[in-house]
């Protein structure tokens, strides 16, 4: 019985701190089932109706304003990103539909969907009073972070190391345990393991939204089908950025040992 309250108290937090990226997908998902409004087009209104929601958590305080500061930087460095891989010479994937509100070939409203996670690593390290032990120099993960994000744009001109990266950041964090809580108690769990978990629910996310047709790969273009699996690998990496970014905000701290 106790073990089913802490399943329940489990998936109580993690439904709210996915509040923001299910608000996403709930939008997303109607507007592709029925979409009315012909005075606007689709992409618009998804960037309004997010940026009004972001408005909405910090008034009522369901986000703090250094947080939303984070959050903002991870939607920038993403939009670059998503610039950079829809352009004319890349083309990794597009938007099919029109729209105003946009940089290039990228409606601004794709930001949101990198700022959905960051939102959700901000959020959930708060809920479950995240600790951590032992935890790599924060000026290292830095550097990881800037490698990794700097991969995504040169592997299409220079060897790939995305292995090597991958590899690198099991190497910093094979020890580390984050410590979360579940009512008094705080319980364990490898870092690594948590972030492919995350990994693996960002990948559903994404067969939502390809279906939905927010975007497409160019394999998708004929008719939608699942995102292959080694999509995880790059979801992992971009995921492991944003953390390494909310860390900026939630100082990683030992855990109790009292």
């Amino acid at each position: 019985m106790e073990l089913m309250r802490d399943l329940w108290r489990f998936g109580l937090k993690q439904a709210y701190a996915c509040m923001f990226g299910g608000y996403l997908l709930v939008l997303i998902l109607l507007t592709k089932l029925w979409y009315p409004f012909t005075f606007i087009y689709r992409y618009d209104f998804l960037f309004i109706a997010a940026l009004l929601f972001q408005v909405v958590l910090l008034i009522f305080k369901l986000e703090r304003p250094m947080e939303a500061v984070v959050i903002l930087v991870f939607h920038v460095v993403a939009t670059a990103l998503e610039i950079f891989k829809t352009s004319d010479s890349i083309r990794s994937w597009q938007y099919p539909e029109p729209f105003h509100i946009g940089i290039g070939n990228v409606p601004l409203f794709a930001g949101f969907m990198y700022s959905a996670v960051g939102s959700y690593i901000a959020r959930v390290w708060r809920l479950f009073d995240f600790r951590f032990g032992p935890y790599p120099r924060q000026d290292v993960t830095l550097v990881l972070a800037a490698a990794l994000y700097v991969n995504f744009f040169t592997h299409h001109f220079l060897p790939d190391c995305r292995w090597l990266l991958l590899l690198a950041s099991i190497y910093l964090f094979f020890r580390t345990q984050v410590y979360y809580r579940l009512r008094r108690r705080h319980r364990k769990m490898s870092l690594l393991l948590g972030w492919l978990l995350v990994a693996l629910f960002i990948w559903f996310a994404e067969n939502i939204a390809t279906f939905a047709r927010i975007w497409v790969y160019p394999n998708q273009s004929a008719g939608w089908h699942l995102v292959p699996l080694h999509k995880l690998l790059a979801w992992y990496l971009l995921m492991m950025i944003s953390f390494i970014l909310v860390s900026l905000v939630h100082k990683p701290t030992l855990p109790d040992t009292k």
